[in-house]
């Protein structure tokens, strides 16, 4: 039985833990972990405290070397090919360019685990922007790294369902345990020299990228359904917002009932047993979870036992920014 491969890994995001616990820890495991890359300590939580992330601490907990450069180098490459000795790299939400030359270093190569079905949603926010776009199905692909945004042809993939009610944090779980059989099977088929990539169809392409708190406006003109799927897909960062009043209102979750005009977009018109219903361009959307600057996130019930909305309420409406393109978003 030959030796199991020497993998470099490169992530930056919890979203990676299970993956990286089945190749350190399942049985018959193809590959073993030999160095990790990740990003620079950054502030945290209120207090802003500098704090290492989950990949490293993951790294420190098993004693393996760790790298955390601000950018990628020559040297970083020639330590990975001559000092790490790796086989083959992984990447998975690690958010630094990685060069020709880093790509190379490792005797096999580099592969990238993006969090959509390719060549959907490629860029920088693939599981907010899909869930936001109201889809029924994405998943995880498994593809060669090159330099090109996320262009490189696809070995595997594995496919998740999106409920009516589910936010990007919900699917982001589901995506960290798809991409367990995922990765296994296709370090298994590299090891035996039958990972077969193909390449993309690039007139299928569509591109996502960074979100701001700017993304979480909503255009109650808009049809409910759209809606929904904004608010749970931008949850929880950077999560929609509606001014009641003087006070802006985070909101965490939602659904659909119905189709066609029902009153005036954005006007409360009553409150079901579990959820706040508004009209909408078409539909009523239902929400379910609210919060209050300050405040913890409520079932709506809870909520309005503390924030009373007056009846005739109309909650204003802004421009909603396309998240997902034909082309690549400018860099800004």
């Amino acid at each position: 039985m030959s030796a199991p491969l020497r993998l470099v890994f490169l992530g930056s995001d919890a979203l990676a833990i299970p993956v990286l616990d089945s190749i350190a820890d399942g049985p018959a495991s193809p590959a073993t972990v030999v160095g990790v890359y990740t990003q620079p300590d950054r502030p945290h939580g209120r207090g802003q405290r500098i704090e290492p992330g989950a990949i490293k601490q993951w790294a420190e907990r098993r004693g393996l070397p760790v790298f955390q450069p601000d950018r990628l180098g020559a040297d970083d490459a020639t330590g990975v090919r001559d000092r790490l000795r790796a086989d083959v790299a992984l990447v998975m939400a690690y958010g630094l360019l990685l060069k020709d030359e880093m790509l190379s270093a490792p005797r096999l190569g580099t592969f990238n685990v993006h969090t959509s079905i390719l060549p959907r949603f490629r860029g920088a926010s693939p599981i907010a922007t899909a869930v936001a776009s109201g889809v029924s199905e994405t998943g995880v692909s498994f593809m060669r790294l090159v330099r090109k945004l996320d262009a490189g042809p696809v070995a595997d993939s594995e496919r998740v369902p999106v409920g009516p009610r589910d936010t990007a944090a919900d699917v982001t779980s589901k995506l960290a345990a798809a991409a367990v059989p995922l990765v296994i099977r296709s370090l298994r088929a590299l090891e035996a020299g039958t990972l077969a990539p193909r390449e993309q169809d690039e007139s299928a392409a569509t591109y996502c990228r960074r979100l701001s708190k700017a993304d979480g406006a909503l255009d109650f003109s808009r049809p409910a359904r759209e809606l929904a799927a904004r608010i749970n897909g931008l949850f929880p960062w950077p999560g929609c917002s509606v001014a009641i009043g003087d006070t802006p209102v985070k909101l965490g979750l939602a659904d659909v009932e119905g189709e066609g005009a029902v009153g005036v977009p954005g006007s409360v018109l009553d409150l079901d047993s579990e959820a706040i219903r508004i009209a909408t361009g078409s539909g009523v959307l239902r929400l379910f979870r609210l919060q209050r600057p300050g405040g913890r996130m409520l079932p709506a019930t809870e909520f309005l036992r503390g924030f009373a909305i007056p009846g005739g309420t109309v909650l204003p409406s802004a421009p909603m920014a396309p998240l997902e393109s034909s082309q690549p978003f400018p860099r800004v």
